[in-house]
């Protein structure tokens, strides 16, 4: 017989028909009569509630029936008389597909840490938490391209090796096929990557950006979706060494079209994930109140669900960054020196914890800051006219801070030449780059949303390690 999945089961109405189901045990519970074994396949946060009459079962194979061993069973669906869900599996009929030795499987049905969970990430896959995270991070995966796709965006492949560093920021990772015992040498002693596989020096890339600049000056509207790197030695909670990018790009964009773009797009995940992931979302909510529930009330997290319809409901705030920085000057946290890193006037970069206080504590909606100092932004962001500052953009959210990074791109030749020149960027390097600035060059836009980041805000985990399945950080690349 055909496989039902738990979660189409456990929605059935179809009372008295035969299903098999085929999943992981959570727990065996009963006595010598009846025994009641709650099943899990990943389909859905609920288990399904397998009864199993001792009577027409041999005693071997119920002692195989250990948390952690995968079953076949078959049997009618009846009503159940528990509270719990509204249908149970009688079962006529079961079979240990996998057998698991309850003495050596880390899981038991008890709570574990999270830490504890990182150090078997390829078995907390089973748990509720991170069931419940990785159908959402499917549902997030689905809505990104189901948004684009909608408004006519290509989605573009870029490169993950690549010899250009887009943010100009060095921390890159290496790609070599060279000996690394005994590299080859050039007259000056120098590794001569000449003989490299690429004949030069490349790097897993730190951003799909700059490839999709050249796309969407052809195709208009485009988006990347692909695994970026970032060599930083930051062992935080906020911080990935291998990480998920979606990057659009589009030609004849401005600033504001940018950032009604980025609202849109946001508005547009979490209204998703709240009509699609809602058992997960209540689950995830619940966990997150238990965590918490020893803190101060003032130290407590925004429910989940109303956290995220909190974004829904309310119109993004726009300011510009010296507005922005006036407000913080101005603010208690400064006055009082509260704040870990205190403002210091225009050209300050801001850090997560001024980002939430204009969020949470000063405007208590999303906000989204632009025209920030060209001295603290990348090379390729379009100029004001005040030769101070550029035409940047970042959203910023509860709990989050920084969520989305974008601008209107400089599109005058000589202009981009002049800031790579400042910022000691190699022309003769970029030459495909400017090109683009020679040959029929338009306004054009775009951002950058780190789909960890979003993760992190949809599930309402606070550490950034448990919303993707193998987290790769500094003196950690297990799995």
């Amino acid at each position: 017989m055909q496989r039902t999945k738990v979660a189409d089961l456990l929605r059935s109405n179809e009372i008295g028909k035969t299903f098999t189901v085929k999943g992981w045990v959570r727990t065996r519970r009963g006595n010598k009569k009846v025994n009641f074994v709650a099943l899990n396949d990943g389909s859905g946060i609920n288990n399904l509630q397998i009864v199993v009459d001792m009577d027409q079962f041999d005693e071997a194979l119920i002692r195989r029936i250990t948390t952690g061993a995968a079953l076949s069973v078959e049997g009618e669906l009846k009503e159940s008389l528990g509270s719990a869900q509204k249908v149970e599996l009688h079962a006529r009929k079961i079979e240990v597909l996998g057998d698991c030795d309850p003495e050596k499987y880390p899981l038991q049905p008890k709570k574990h840490s999270l830490e504890f969970l990182r150090e078997i990430a390829h078995l907390r896959f089973r748990t509720n938490t991170f069931g419940a995270i990785t159908r959402i991070r499917h549902a997030m995966i689905f809505a990104v391209h189901q948004f684009f796709n909608q408004k006519g965006f290509y989605n573009i492949h870029t490169p993950i090796i690549t010899a250009s560093d887009a943010e100009g920021a060095g921390e890159m990772f290496q790609v070599t096929t060279l000996d690394l015992e005994n590299p080859p040498r050039n007259e000056e002693n120098k590794i001569d990557y000449s003989k490299d596989f690429f004949g030069k020096p490349t790097n897993l890339t730190v951003s799909g950006q700059l490839e999709g600049e050249l796309a969407a000056l052809a195709m208009s509207e485009i988006y990347t979706f692909g695994p970026t790197f970032r060599a930083e030695n930051s062992n935080t909670s906020r911080h990935l060494a291998e990480f998920w990018m979606i990057e659009p790009e589009m030609a004849f964009y401005d600033l504001n079209d940018n950032m009604d773009l980025a609202e849109e797009f946001l508005k547009y995940l979490i209204q998703y994930a709240l009509d699609h992931c809602m058992e997960d979302l209540q689950f995830l909510s619940k966990r997150l109140q238990e965590e918490e529930k020893n803190k101060k009330a003032s130290e407590r997290s925004m429910e989940l669900i109303e956290k995220l319809k909190f974004v829904l409901e309310n119109q993004f705030v726009r300011l510009t960054y010296t507005e922005a920085i006036n407000i913080l000057e101005n603010s208690k946290p400064n006055k009082k020196g509260k704040f870990q890193y205190p403002i210091q006037g225009f050209g300050t970069d801001l850090q997560s914890e001024h980002e939430r206080y204009l969020v949470e504590k000063h405007f208590k909606k999303p906000v989204i800051l632009t025209d920030y100092p060209k001295e603290i932004k990348a090379f390729y962001m379009k100029l004001n006219e005040d030769n101070k500052t550029v035409r940047a953009m970042d959203v910023l959210f509860p709990q989050i801070g920084e969520i989305i990074g974008g601008s209107q791109r400089e599109e005058d030749y000589g202009k981009l030449v002049q800031r790579m020149r400042e910022m000691n960027i190699p022309e003769e390097e970029m030459w495909w780059f400017l090109d683009t600035r020679r040959f029929g060059s338009v306004p054009h836009s775009g951002f950058g949303l780190g789909f960890e980041r979003l993760m992190l805000f949809v599930t309402g985990m606070t550490n950034i390690r448990d919303v993707i399945p193998f987290p790769r950080t500094p003196k950690n690349a297990e799995f």
